[in-house]
């Protein structure tokens, strides 16, 4: 059974400035924890259906350090995020800030994407095609905000998310820099690149004037029908697939 404390705490999760306070961030579902307990992550709770923590408890001994607590379905649902809780919640603690950004792979570069549907989208599209860094402005959602982390499925252990003045950032960058744009270049007369920043704007405005002027190519996805403009993530997972090797 949850404490009190232990409910307020993790429900406290769900808003960014705890998060931060608390250096530690909240995972939710069957699927995803059994990710994270098999990751090297450092687990501070776990909290789950009785049914749960005994079909798992191989999984849970490897995380000595993790509390683990037996709750009833209604226990779960009061510190859920989700409109339908699954079995399981786990507190995880925040990873050390990212590495620097290397200079002869592919990156995303993010500018004030604010919907974390989104956000934890283009995380999972940078898992699937293996990178490991995406980087985002200042403005961008939280990354470990709930959404993102359902939205990634996981991308979180594998990607390395920086937040950064992008203006500066790409300044200094001594690899191709590929804006989307919607007045850029065919893409599909581009060559792949072995490396790359790509450069994907916000679900409205797109991307800003200074880093437009910044990007040594502006690429951009013919429109065929009547549609105004195209989803942030797909459009990531679009140019992903066009310019980076195909092998």
């Amino acid at each position: 059974m949850l404490s009190k404390s232990q409910a307020k705490y993790i429900r406290s999760l769900a808003e960014q400035k705890y998060r931060k306070e608390n250096n530690a961030y909240s995972v939710e579902g069957d699927k995803l924890a059994k990710e994270w307990l098999s990751s090297q992550t450092n687990i501070h709770m776990v909290v789950g259906l009785e049914t749960w923590i005994r079909s798992n408890e191989a999984l849970l001994c490897r995380h000595p350090e993790a509390g683990v607590v037996a709750v009833k379905p209604y226990e779960l649902a009061a510190v859920s995020s989700l409109k339908a809780p699954n079995q399981v919640l786990l507190v995880a603690e925040m990873p050390a800030p990212p590495d620097a950004l290397p200079d002869n792979e592919w990156c995303l570069a993010l500018d004030t994407i604010q919907d974390p549907g989104n956000l934890g989208t283009i995380i999972r599209i940078a898992d699937w095609f293996g990178m490991d860094h995406v980087v985002c402005s200042p403005d961008c959602a939280d990354a470990f905000n709930p959404k993102v982390i359902q939205a990634a499925m996981g991308g979180h252990l594998r990607v390395q998310v920086h937040k950064a003045d992008l203006p500066s950032l790409i300044a200094e960058v001594k690899m191709p820099v590929v804006a989307a744009s919607l007045s850029g270049d065919n893409v599909y007369g581009m060559e792949a690149l072995a490396a790359a920043v790509l450069l994907i704007g916000n679900e409205s405005r797109g991307l800003s004037p200074d880093l437009m002027q910044l990007a040594t190519h502006r690429v951009m996805i013919p429109r065929k029908g009547g549609a105004e403009s195209l989803n942030a993530a797909v459009s990531a997972g679009i140019l992903c697939a066009l310019l980076m090797p195909r092998s």
